[in-house]
C-alpha cells in the first residue's frame, strides 16, 4: 500500500499548484492502474497516465526540484509494486522518464534511494525485493547503475539470502530460491565487465562471489527441488563463464564443472581464481548434466564453445568433445525431462551451425563426412526419437533435421565434396515409412530444397494420395500441408531459375502436378477433407500463384454439390487474397444455390464469402445485405453445435464490417468499396441491418422455439451487443469497442434504432434465464451481466428473487439450476437499494454493506431450513425442499462473481467471511453424513464415515423405508415390489446424489478460490486448517461411500481443485493434507474388503486419481509414484488359498484403481514411466485363477493400449490414423519390448505335454497389431518379434493364428516384406501329402493374407515385384481344389489369390474359375453338399468363392463373369445368395456399372418369387436392400428395367404394400419394404393406379407420425423423395387430376418430416422439397442440389400457394398445422402454482416449432384468400372454419385482455415468461385471430351470420392490436416486422 499512501501526499501536496488538474487526473489513472485485476484494464490506465504524462512534463520542467520531487517519487512507488509485470513496468519507466526530463539528476537520488532501502545490510532480500532487484536491472538504466555502483553489497544480499533460503528448504512450489538464481543470472548478463575481475583476476577474488558460485553448484546438484530452478541455475553459471577475458579460461572453467559432474561432486572445483568445495550430490538423477548443457549451449559465447581446450592430446573443444556426449547419454536415459534433452540437442545442433567456420578452422577436415561416428550418432539420434509422444520434443527433432541437412549441405559445399548420399538414404528411409507415421513428413521437408522437387516425387509416387489421407486426419493435416507448402515453392523456385516465365505458365505446370489432389480435396463429401484442403491449401495456393485461380474454377464450372462446395471455397479463398470479388449474373445465382443448399459446409462457406472481407471497414453491398437477411431467418435451428459457432463468427465479421464503415463515414472518410454518392444510404442500411438483426434474436428467444434456436438467437445477440456497443470488457483480448462508438450509437438512436437494453429485450433473457438448458442459461445471463444497465429495475428484481426462491425448492434439478442462475444474476445486477427490498433473511440483513455477504448469509439461512426439514422428514423435504439447489445457488454466488471473490480479500470484511465459510462447510459436512446415512439406514452425522459404499440392494431397502416412514405407514403394510422405480424413489435418490455432487463442487471451488499462492498471505485464514480438514472429511466420505457415477464425478472434479491447492500452498501443513488422505486410502484398500455383489469400485479410485492429480508436473509427482508403486506391491501380492468370490479383493481394487489412474486425462505421460510393470501385472492377472481379477485385469490393459499408443481416430475423420511404428514403440518403452517378447516366446516354445493355453497371449498380439511398421532393418530391436509371431502360425486355436497374422505386419518393414511373402509361400505344401499340420498352412496362409492386404497399393509391391510369390502360389493351386479338405484353408488360399489378381498367368486365372465354378455348380438346394458329412467352414469357403467371383467381374467388366454373378444370385444356395447380397451393398461393385446393372435387372425379375416365397426375412431384409442400392440414383433406372417388372409390378408393389400395411415384419424389414415399394411405384404412377398410391401415402403418413421409430419416419422420407415428387408432378401435368387430394396429403406428409427431430430424416425430406422446386417443364436433372431442409418448407408452401390455391382441401390442410391449445387452462395452471413433480412429459418432437411454423403459415392462409375467386369451395371452407373457431378466438382474446390488464397478473408474469407452452399459445392464438380478421374482411356480409362471433372485422381488428400490446408489455408477443418473416430465397433482382 506504499504506492497509495504516496499517490494521496502527492495529491495533498499537488493542490494547490497549478498544474494541480493534470496531476490529479495522472495519479487516478495510476491508482485505477493499482486497482485492476485484468492485464487489459492496467494497459489501458498506463496508456491514460503515459498521454498525460507527456501533458504534465511541460508543466514539471518549469518547477524546481522540490516541487516534482513528491511526483516522480509516487510514480516510482507504484513503479515498485508493478515489478511482477515488465509491460506495465516498462511504462511506467516510459513516464517516469518523461516526467524527469531535465531533472535526470533528481531521479537518479531517487531511484538509488529507493533500491538503498530494499532491504539492510546483511538481511535476507525477500521475493518481492528480489523481483524488484531483477526488474530495476533488466529495464531500467538508472537501476542498473545503482547497482554497478553498489555490486558488492548486491552480491553479499544474493548470497546471504539463497544461503538462507537452500537452509530453510521452501515449498516445493514456492519462487524464492528461483528469483535469487534469476538476479544472479541477470547481474552477471547486464553487469560482465564489472563481475569479471572478481572471477579471473588474483587481485579482484571476491570471497563473496566464490561463496555465490559454491551455493550455485548447490543448487544445480540438487539442493533445490524445482527442476526449473536447478535448470536457471545452470544458465547462470554459463553467463559467468561468459565474463571470462579470454575464451580458454572460460572453456576451462567448464571443463572442470563438467569433470565434477562426471566425478560425483568429489573434490574442489577451480573456476577461474575462485576455488569452491564440490557439493555432494544428494539423489544423483542425472539431471546435473542437463543442468550444466542445457545452460551452456543456451548463453555460452561462442568462442569458449570453439576453442581448443589444452588438456586433451587431440584438437578438442567443448562443443564436439564435452558437450555432444553428453548430450547423446541424456537423450538415452528414460527420465521426466526429454523436453529439455531434446531442447538441449536441437541446441547443440544450432551452436554448431553458428561455429561452424570456427570448428573447419579448428579440425581442418569435414565433421560429417559420410563415414564418420558423429555423423552416425547424429542420424541415429534424431530418427530413433522421431515419433517421441512426449509433448514439445517432436518440434526440437523437428528443427534437428533440418540443422542437420543444412549443416551437412554447408559442409558438402565448403570442401567441394559432390557426393552426398545422406540425402538419399533419409529420402529412400522416409518413402518407406507407413504414411500414418507423423514423423515421415518433417524430414520430407527438410530434404526438399536439397534433392529437387521432382526427385521427392518420382521417388515417392504415392505422395499425393498420403496427402489426400493426412488432410483427412485432423493431427496429420499440418504435417502434409507444410510438405505441399515446400514442394509448391521449391517448384516454383526450379521453375522459375534462368526464366522469367509468365504466371500463366507457371500455374499451368502447378495444374500438371496438384490440380487433381486439390480438386479432389475439395470436391471430397468427407467434411474434415474438404474443410482442411480449403483452408490449409487453397488460399496459400492463390497467394502464392493467382494465376491458379483460373484452373481450377473451370474444374469446378458444374452444377452438382460436388462442384458447388469446392466452387464457394474456392470464391472464397479468392475473396480473402484479392480484398473484394463482384457479385452478379451467374456468380450470384450459384451463390444464392449455396446459401440454400442441404449440406451445412457449402452453407457456411457461402456465409463466409458474404461477409469476410480483408479489410474491416469495407461495407456490406447491398446484395451482401439482401442475401444475409434471406439466410439468417432460416439457418437460426440448425442442430448444429459447431454450425452455430461458426454462424456467429461470420456474423461477428460482418456486423465489425458494418461498425467500422459506419464510424468512417460519420469520420467524414470515404470507405473503400463504397460508390460515389452512397455515403448516406450505406449508413442506413447498416443501422437497419444491426435493427433487424437485433429484433430476429430477440423474437427467437421465444420459449416456444426449440433449443437450436434460441441458442443461435443467443450467440447472435452477443455478437450484435459486443460489436455494436459501447461496453469495454477486460477479459477479451480483442474486439473491444472503437474509442468513437459513442457516435455511432448518438446517430443510431436518433433514427429510432438500436435500443438495445429495451423492456421486451430484457424481459426476453430473463425468459431464457428460466430455461431448462445450462448453455441457454448461463449465456443468458452473461449477456445480461455483461451488458445490460448495471441493476434491474425494482420490481423486476422483487419479482425474479422471488421466483428464484420457489425454483431453489423444486425437486427438478433443471429448475433449481434455474434458480441458482437467477440468484447470481440477481446478486450481479442489485445494488444496496435493491437488497434491502429483497425478503432476505433477519440475520442476512444484518450484513447489508456487502452484497455478496448478505446474499451469502440469506443462502446458507434457506440451505439450513432445508437441512432442518430434510431431517424431519426426508421424503417430504425431497418434493418441496431439496437442498441442491440452495448449494449449486452457494456455488455460483460465492465462486462466479468476481465482486463476491474481491470482498472475501478485503480484510474489513475476512472475520465475517470467515464465520459464514465455517458455518458453509459444517452444515455441509451435516449435510453429506445425513444423506449418505440415509442410503445405508443410519442417518445422522453419527454414521460410521469408514462404513464401505451400500449395495444398490441396500440402498433400495433403505429408501423404502424412508418413503414408508413419510407416507406414515409400518413396513408391513408395503405395497408389492415393482420393477420401475417409483417418483418416490426417484426423488430421494435426486435429492441425496444431486446435492453430494454439489457440495464436492463448491468445497473444491471454495478451496482453489481461497488457497491460491497468487492472493494475499491473509485470504488462505478464511478456510483455516479445522475447516479444512472438515472438507477433507467430506470428501472422504463421499468417494467412499457413494456409488453413482454421477455425484463421484462431480465431486471428482471439486476434489481434485482441493487437492491441488493444498499441494501448492505454501503451508507445509496444509501440503501434507492429501498425502495423509493418499497413506489412509491405500491402508483402507490393503484391509478386509466388504461384501459387494455388484463388483463396482465406485469412488474409491477416484479418491486417488484426485489426490495424484493435483501435483504440479514440475515437482515429479512424488506421490504418484509412491501411489503406483503400493499398488503394483498390493496387486502382485498372492490371493489367499481361501479367497470368497463374494468379496471384494484387495489385489481387484488395486487393478481398478491403476486403471483409473491410466484413464485419468490430467496425468497422461506421467505414468508412462510405469508403464513396463503396469502391462507386466495386467498380463499376469490375465492368467488369475480369480474371474474378478481377470476382468479388472484386461480393463487395465486396454487402458494402457490406449494411453501408450497415444493419438487415436476422432469422429469425422476419413480413415484409421493410428501412428506409431514398433521400432518407435520399443524406443520408448525397451524394458516393456522385453516383457512382450517374454510371452510371446513363452506361446510359441515347445511345451512339455502339449499346447496349452496362454491367457496373456491374445492381448499382446492385439497390442501389437495397432502398431504400424517402421523402417529398420534385421538387426533392430523390433527383428526379435519375427521368430515367434511366424511360430504361432501353428497354434490350434484359430483366434491366435488370426491375431498373430495382424500383429505380423508391423514387426515387417515394407522392404523385407516382399522376401517373407516368398518365404511363407515357399513352405506351403506342394502336394498333399505334404502337409504336416493343416493349422500351420492355415496360419501361414493368414499371414500372407494380412502381409498382402496391409497397405494395398502404398505397399511399394508392384505386379512385377510379386510375381515370384504369384509363381510359388501357382505351383501350389491344389490348395483350392477339393484335394485340400479343410475348407478353411482353401478360402483362405483363395482370399490370397484374390489381393494378387493380376500377377497370375492366364492359365491358372482360367483354373481357379474352373475350381470355383465346380465348387458352387455342384451345390444341390439348400446348400446340403453330396457327402453325408457337414464340413465345418464350408459356407465361409462358398461365400469367399462368390465374393471373388464378384471381384473378378467387376475388375474385368466380363460379360461372361458377369453372367455368372447374376447366375449366382439364382442359386438356390443361401450362403452363396447371401454372400452375393452383402458385396452389393457393401458397395464393392460401384466401379463397374455394367455389373450393377445386370444385378439390379436379375433382382427386378426375381423379385416377385422371392415376395412369395418369404422364406426368411433376412434375407428378403438384404435382398430389398441390395436392390435399393443398386437403385439409388434416379438415372440407374432403365427401359430394361421397367421391362422387367412387366406384369409382377402391381404384384410386387400389392405384397410389399400388404407386408407394411398388415403384416408388420419389424422396423428394419418393414423400412426396406417402404422403400422398395416406392421404387416401383415411382416408375408406373398412372390414373389407374390410384388405390395403390392411396394406400401407398396412408402408409406414409402412418410412418411419419412422431410417435413412430425413427427407422419408419426415415422410410417415410426416403419414400416421399423417391416416388412422392412424381405423384406430385403428375397432378401439376394435370397427367392424373385424381391423384390431387394425395399430392396435399403427400405435401403435409412432407411439411411434417421438415419438422422432425431426426436430422436425417429432415434432410431426406428436403430432397422431395428440392425435386418440387426444380421447373415443371424441365425433366429431371442428373445432379439436383438438395435444398436445407426450411428452404424446402417454405418451397412446399409457395408451391401450395402458387399450384394448389384453388382447392379447397389446401386450406383445410394448411390448417392442420394450426394446434389448439386450451389458453385458459395453461393460464389457470401458472396461477395455481402447484408444486413441481420430478418428471416433465417429453413433447414427442422437441424440435418442432408449432408458433414459427404458425407465423409461417399466416402469409400463405391470406394469400390464399386474397387469390380466391368470390363463391369458390374455398370461402365455403373458410366459413366453415370462421364458424367453427371464431368465437372460442375472440373469447381468447378477451380472456388475454382480462388477465395481462389486471396487477394480480404480477403474481406469475415472470413464471409465465418461460413457459412454452403459453408463448405457443399466445402465438398460435395472434396468428388464428388475424387470420379471422382477414375472413371477415374477404367473406363480408356473408360472415356476419357467424353465431357467437358478434363483431365486426375493424372490431376484431381493435381487439387484436389492444391484446398484443398487452402481451408485448409482458413480453409474450414479439413482433417482427414483414421483413422479417423468412422467405424462400428467390432469383436476384436487377438492382443487386
Amino acid at each position: 500500500m506504499g504506492a497509495e499512501r504516496e499517490a494521496r501526499a502527492c495529491a495533498a501536496f499537488y493542490g494547490q499548484l497549478g498544474i494541480a488538474q493534470p496531476v490529479l487526473s495522472c495519479l487516478r489513472c495510476l491508482r485505477q492502474f493499482a486497482g485492476s485485476t485484468a492485464k487489459r484494464c492496467k494497459d489501458k490506465h498506463l496508456e491514460e497516465a503515459l498521454l498525460l504524462s507527456r501533458v504534465l512534463s511541460e508543466g514539471l520542467r518549469v518547477l524546481g526540484e522540490a516541487e516534482a520531487r513528491p511526483l516522480l517519487r509516487c510514480v516510482l512507488a507504484f513503479q515498485m509494486e508493478a515489478t511482477g509485470s515488465s509491460s506495465s513496468f516498462q511504462k511506467l519507466e516510459q513516464i517516469v522518464t518523461q516526467l524527469a526530463v531535465g531533472k535526470e539528476a533528481l531521479l537518479a537520488q531517487e531511484v538509488g534511494a529507493l533500491l538503498a532501502g530494499l532491504a539492510p545490510q546483511g538481511e535476507v532480500l525477500s521475493p518481492g525485493d528480489l523481483q524488484s532487484v531483477c526488474m530495476f536491472m533488466e529495464e531500467s538504466s538508472l537501476g542498473r547503475q545503482h547497482w554497478r555502483q553498489n555490486l558488492a553489497p548486491l552480491l553479499q544480499r544474493l548470497a546471504t539470502t539463497l544461503r538462507w533460503v537452500l537452509q530453510s528448504q521452501p515449498a516445493p512450489g514456492g519462487t524464492w530460491d528461483y528469483l535469487v538464481i534469476k538476479a544472479c543470472l541477470q547481474l552477471f548478463q547486464v553487469l560482465p565487465k564489472d563481475v569479471a575481475p572478481l572471477v579471473w583476476s588474483t587481485a579482484g577474488k571476491s570471497e563473496t562471489l566464490q561463496s555465490l558460485l559454491g551455493l550455485l553448484l548447490e543448487v544445480a546438484w540438487g539442493k533445490a527441488p524445482n527442476k526449473d530452478t536447478r535448470l536457471l541455475a545452470g544458465t547462470a553459471l554459463s553467463m559467468l563463464v561468459n565474463t571470462a577475458p579470454q575464451p580458454k579460461h572460460g572453456a576451462s572453467a567448464m571443463l572442470a564443472l563438467f569433470q565434477l559432474s562426471d566425478r560425483a561432486g568429489a573434490g574442489e572445483l577451480k573456476f577461474g581464481e575462485l576455488a569452491v568445495e564440490a557439493p555432494p550430490v544428494l539423489e544423483p538423477d542425472g539431471l546435473e548434466k542437463l543442468v550444466l548443457t542445457r545452460g551452456l549451449l543456451t548463453c555460452c559465447r561462442m568462442d569458449v564453445l570453439s576453442c581448443q581446450l589444452e588438456s586433451f592430446t587431440h584438437k578438442a573443444c567443448l562443443l564436439l568433445d564435452v558437450v555432444f556426449p553428453t548430450v547423446c547419454a541424456l537423450t538415452k536415459e528414460q527420465k521426466d525431462c526429454h523436453y529439455y534433452c531434446f531442447q538441449a540437442c536441437a541446441l547443440w545442433l544450432q551452436r554448431l551451425r553458428e561455429s561452424l567456420p570456427a570448428v573447419w578452422h579448428l579440425t581442418g577436415t569435414r565433421i560429417l563426412a559420410q563415414d564418420t561416428e558423429l555423423l552416425r550418432q547424429l542420424t541415429r539420434l534424431v530418427w530413433d526419437n522421431a515419433e517421441t509422444p512426449v509433448e514439445g520434443v517432436s518440434e526440437f527433432i523437428h528443427s534437428s533435421f533440418r540443422l542437420l541437412l543444412e549443416i551437412y549441405h554447408l559442409e558438402c559445399q565448403h570442401f567441394q565434396d559432390q557426393e552426398r548420399p545422406l540425402y538419399q538414404q533419409m529420402l529412400q528411409r522416409v518413402v518407406s515409412m507407413p504414411w500414418q507415421i507423423k514423423a515421415k513428413y518433417v524430414p520430407l521437408c527438410a530434404i526438399v530444397p536439397y534433392v529437387g522437387s521432382q526427385q521427392v516425387l518420382d521417388t515417392y509416387a504415392d505422395l499425393p494420395q498420403h496427402l489426400l489421407s493426412c488432410l483427412s486426419t485432423n493431427h496429420l493435416c499440418p504435417a502434409a500441408t507444410e510438405v505441399y507448402k515446400a514442394l509448391v515453392r521449391q517448384q516454383c523456385a526450379e521453375w522459375q531459375d534462368g526464366q522469367r516465365g509468365a504466371e500463366s505458365a507457371l500455374a499451368e505446370r502447378w495444374a500438371l502436378c496438384w490440380l487433381p489432389l486439390l480438386s479432389q480435396a475439395l470436391r471430397s463429401p468427407l467434411p474434415i477433407l474438404q474443410s482442411n484442403a480449403a483452408n490449409h491449401l487453397l488460399a496459400w495456393t492463390l497467394r502464392q500463384l493467382p494465376a491458379t485461380q483460373a484452373p481450377l474454377a473451370a474444374r469446378f464450372s458444374g452444377q452438382d454439390t460436388a462442384s458447388l462446395r469446392a466452387w464457394v471455397s474456392l470464391l472464397k479463398a479468392q475473396k480473402s487474397v484479392a480484398g473484394a470479388l463482384p457479385l452478379r449474373g451467374e456468380a450470384l445465382e450459384r451463390l444464392s444455390r449455396c446459401l440454400g443448399a442441404r449440406e451445412e459446409g457449402i452453407r457456411l462457406a457461402a456465409l463466409g464469402l458474404l461477409c469476410c472481407s480483408p479489410s474491416t471497414n469495407r461495407p456490406l453491398s447491398g446484395t451482401e445485405v439482401r442475401l444475409l437477411r434471406e439466410f439468417l431467418p432460416l439457418n437460426l435451428n440448425c442442430d448444429s453445435s459447431s454450425f452455430r459457432q461458426l454462424l456467429q463468427a461470420a456474423v461477428r465479421k460482418a456486423l465489425v464490417r458494418l461498425r467500422d464503415s459506419s464510424l468512417a463515414q460519420l469520420r467524414g472518410k470515404v470507405p473503400r468499396g463504397t460508390e460515389p454518392g452512397e455515403g448516406a444510404g450505406q449508413l442506413a442500411q447498416a443501422v437497419g441491418f444491426v435493427e433487424w438483426l437485433l429484433q430476429l434474436s430477440i423474437a427467437s428467444l421465444s420459449p416456444g422455439s426449440n433449443y437450436q434456436r434460441k441458442k443461435t438467437a443467443l450467440l447472435l445477440l452477443a455478437a450484435v451487443l459486443e460489436t455494436c456497443t459501447d461496453t469495454w470488457s477486460p477479459e477479451r483480448k480483442k474486439g473491444q469497442p472503437p474509442r468513437t462508438m459513442a457516435t455511432l450509437l448518438s446517430y443510431a438512436r436518433q433514427s429510432g434504432c438500436w435500443d438495445f437494453f429495451s423492456q421486451p429485450n430484457l424481459l426476453a433473457l430473463l425468459s431464457c434465464l428460466q430455461d431448462s438448458t445450462n448453455e441457454i442459461r448461463d449465456l443468458a445471463s452473461e449477456l445480461l451481466v455483461c451488458y445490460f444497465p448495471a441493476t434491474f429495475p425494482e420490481p423486476i428484481a422483487l419479482a425474479l428473487f422471488q421466483l428464484a426462491q420457489d425454483a431453489l425448492h423444486s425437486p427438478r434439478v433443471q429448475e433449481a439450476e434455474a434458480g441458482a442462475v437467477l440468484m447470481k444474476t440477481i446478486l450481479q445486477k442489485s445494488d444496496s437499494g435493491t437488497m434491502k427490498s429483497l425478503a432476505l433473511e433477519a440475520e442476512a440483513a444484518l450484513t447489508l454493506p456487502n452484497r455478496g455477504l448478505c446474499f451469502a448469509q440469506h443462502l446458507l439461512h434457506v440451505l439450513q431450513a432445508q437441512y432442518a426439514a430434510a431431517c424431519q422428514d426426508l421424503l417430504q423435504a425431497a418434493a418441496t425442499a431439496p437442498m441442491h439447489g440452495p448449494i449449486a445457488a452457494l456455488r455460483r454466488c460465492l465462486l462466479q462473481v468476481p465482486e463476491v471473490a474481491a470482498s472475501m480479500r478485503a480484510a474489513e470484511l475476512a472475520q465475517s467471511w470467515q464465520e459464514l465459510l465455517t458455518r458453509l462447510v459444517t452444515t455441509a459436512r451435516d449435510i453429506t453424513s445425513f444423506l449418505l446415512g440415509a442410503l445405508q439406514s443410519q442417518q445422522g452425522p453419527g454414521t460410521d464415515e469408514r462404513a464401505a459404499a451400500p449395495s444398490f440392494a441396500d440402498m433400495g431397502n433403505a429408501i423404502g423405508s424412508l418413503i414408508m416412514l413419510g407416507k406414515g405407514r409400518r413396513q408391513e403394510e408395503e405395497e408389492e415390489d415393482s420393477v420401475l422405480l417409483s417418483e418416490e424413489h426417484s426423488l430421494i435418490l435426486t435429492c441425496c446424489w444431486v446435492s453430494v455432487k454439489e457440495i464436492g463442487l463448491l468445497l473444491g471451488g471454495l478451496a482453489e478460490l481461497l488457497l491460491d499462492p497468487a492472493l494475499p498471505a491473509g485470504s488462505g485464514s478464511l478456510l483455516p486448517l479445522p475447516t479444512l480438514q472438515t472438507a477433507t472429511r467430506v470428501f472422504q466420505e463421499i468417494l467412499l461411500r457413494c456409488r453413482h457415477w454421477g455425484a463421484v464425478e462431480g465431486c471428482s472434479m471439486g476434489f481434485t481443485k482441493f487437492c491441488a491447492a493444498l499441494l501448492n500452498h505454501p503451508d507445509a501443513e496444509l501440503q501434507a493434507i492429501p498425502q495423509t488422505i493418499l497413506e489412509q486410502g491405500l491402508e483402507t484398500l490393503s484391509g478386509p474388503r466388504s461384501s459387494s455383489i455388484t463388483r463396482r469400485a465406485a469412488g474409491f479410485p477416484m479418491l486417488f486419481l484426485c489426490i495424484v492429480s493435483g501435483e504440479a508436473p514440475a515437482q515429479g509427482r512424488p506421490l504418484l509414484t509412491r501411489c503406483v508403486q503400493m499398488l503394483l506391491a498390493l496387486a502382485t501380492t498372492a490371493l489367499p488359498q481361501d479367497w470368497d468370490q463374494t468379496l471384494d479383493l484387495p489385489q481387484v481394487c488395486a487393478l481398478h484403481v491403476l486403471q483409473t489412474l491410466v484413464r485419468g486425462a490430467g496425468l497422461g505421460g506421467a505414468l508412462l514411466r510405469h508403464a513396463t510393470p503396469m502391462v507386466d501385472l495386467a498380463l499376469r492377472g490375465l492368467g488369475s485363477p480369480c474371474w474378478a481379477m481377470r476382468n479388472a485385469a484386461i480393463q487395465l490393459f486396454s487402458a494402457l493400449t490406449s494411453r501408450l499408443l497415444g493419438q487415436q481416430r476422432s469422429r469425422g475423420e476419413g480413415c484409421l490414423a493410428e501412428g506409431v511404428s514398433l521400432q518407435a514403440f520399443l524406443g520408448q518403452h525397451p524394458q516393456l519390448g522385453a516383457v512382450l517378447l517374454g510371452e510371446l516366446g513363452a506361446a510359441a516354445g515347445p511345451v512339455p505335454g502339449g499346447p496349452h493355453l496362454r491367457p496373456a497371449l491374445h492381448a499382446v498380439l492385439t497390442l501389437l497389431a495397432q502398431l504400424q511398421p517402421g523402417t529398420d532393418g534385421p538387426g533392430s530391436p523390433s527383428a526379435c518379434f519375427l521368430g515367434p509371431l511366424l511360430a504361432l502360425a501353428e497354434s490350434p486355436i484359430y483366434a491366435v493364428r488370426a491375431m498373430a497374422a495382424k500383429a505380423l505386419v508391423p514387426v515387417v518393414p515394407p522392404p523385407w516384406r516382399r522376401g517373407l511373402l516368398l518365404r511363407l509361400a515357399r513352405q506351403l505344401p506342394a502336394a498333399p501329402g505334404r502337409v504336416r499340420s493343416h493349422n500351420a498352412v492355415h496360419g501361414r496362409l493368414l499371414q500372407m493374407r494380412a502381409l498382402l492386404a496391409s497397405a494395398p497399393g502404398t505397399s511399394g509391391l508392384s505386379t512385377e515385384a510379386l510375381r515370384p510369390v504369384a509363381l510359388q502360389l501357382e505351383a501350389r493351386g491344389w490348395l483350392l481344389t477339393p484335394a485340400q479338405r479343410c475348407p478353411l484353408v482353401r478360402a483362405a488360399f483363395l482370399q490370397i489369390l484374390a489381393l494378387l489378381p493380376a500377377s497370375f498367368s492366364p492359365s491358372f486365372a482360367q483354373s481357379i474359375r474352373a475350381a470355383i465354378g465346380t465348387e458352387l455348380g455342384s451345390l444341390p438346394p439348400g446348400g446340403k453338399l453330396g457327402c453325408t458329412k457337414l464340413q465345418v467352414g464350408s459356407a465361409i469357403l462358398h461365400q469367399t468363392m462368390a465374393h471373388f467371383t464378384c471381384s473378378e467381374a467387376a475388375r474385368l467388366a466380363d460379360g461372361e463373369r458377369i453372367g455368372a454373378v447374376c447366375s449366382l444370385l439364382r442359386q438356390p444356395n443361401p450362403d452363396v445368395q447371401l454372400a452375393v447380397l452383402s458385396w452389393v451393398i457393401a458397395g464393392e461393385g460401384g466401379t463397374c456399372k455394367e455389373l450393377e446393372k445386370a444385378l439390379g435387372l436379375t433382382l427386378l425379375e426375381n423379385l416377385g418369387s422371392v415376395l412369395r416365397e418369404r422364406r426368411d426375412r433376412e434375407f428378403l431384409r438384404l435382398y430389398l436392400e441390395a436392390l435399393l442400392h443398386l437403385y439409388r440414383d434416379p438415372s440407374s433406372w432403365s427401359q430394361e428395367a421397367s421391362h422387367k417388372l412387366q406384369g409382377s409390378s402391381a404384384v410386387c408393389l400389392e405384397m410389399l404394400l400388404h407386408m407394411v400395411e398388415a403384416e408388420r415384419p419389424g422396423p428394419d424389414l418393414l423400412f426396406q419394404a417402404l422403400c422398395a415399394a416406392s421404387l416401383l411405384l415411382a416408375h408406373r404412377v398412372g390414373a389407374k393406379d390410384g388405390p395403390l398410391v392411396e394406400r401407398w401415402c396412408a402408409a406414409l403418413e402412418e410412418c411419419s407420425r412422431s410417435a413412430s421409430s425413427e427407422v419408419l419416419r426415415l422410410a417415410a422420407a426416403w419414400s416421399l423423395q423417391t416416388a412422392g415428387a412424381d405423384v406430385v408432378r403428375r397432378t401439376l401435368r394435370a397427367a392424373c387430376p385424381s391423384l390431387v387430394p394425395v399430392a396435399l396429403r403427400l405435401i403435409n406428409v412432407g411439411i411434417h418430416l421438415l419438422q422432425d427431430e431426426e436430422r436425417e430424416v429432415r434432410h431426406e425430406a428436403s430432397g422431395f422439397a428440392s425435386l418440387l422446386r426444380l421447373d415443371r417443364g424441365k425433366s429431371l436433372p442428373d445432379s439436383c442440389v438438395f435444398v436445407q431442409d426450411n428452404v424446402g418448407l417454405l418451397g412446399l408452401l409457395q408451391l401450395l400457394l402458387a399450384e394448389f390455391g384453388e382447392h379447397p382441401e389446401t386450406f383445410d390442410s394448411l390448417l392442420q398445422h394450426l394446434p389448439v391449445l386450451n389458453l385458459r387452462g395453461i393460464v389457470e395452471e401458472l396461477e395455481a402454482n402447484k408444486a413441481a413433480s420430478l418428471y416433465k412429459e417429453d413433447e414427442p418432437n422437441v424440435f418442432a416449432e408449432p408458433a414459427v411454423l404458425a407465423r409461417q403459415l399466416l402469409p400463405v392462409l391470406l394469400q390464399l384468400l386474397e387469390k380466391a375467386p368470390a363463391g369458390s369451395p374455398l370461402h365455403a371452407s373458410a366459413l366453415r372454419w370462421l364458424s367453427a373457431m371464431g368465437p372460442s378466438i375472440l373469447r381468447d382474446l378477451q380472456y388475454c385482455e382480462h388477465c395481462w390488464s389486471q396487477e394480480a397478473a404480477a403474481r406469475w408474469a415472470m413464471k409465465a415468461l418461460a413457459c412454452a407452452k403459453l408463448h405457443v399459445a399466445v402465438a398460435v392464438l395472434l396468428v388464428r385471430a388475424q387470420l379471422a380478421a382477414q375472413v371477415l374482411r374477404v367473406l363480408g356480409d356473408s360472415a356476419a351470420a357467424v353465431p357467437g362471433l358478434g363483431c365486426s372485422t375493424q372490431e376484431l381488428e381493435q381487439e387484436l392490436e389492444l391484446v398484443q400490446g398487452l402481451l408485448a408489455q409482458h413480453g409474450l408477443a414479439p413482433t417482427l416486422s414483414q421483413g422479417d418473416v423468412p422467405r424462400e430465397p428467390g432469383p436476384p433482382t436487377k438492382a443487386a
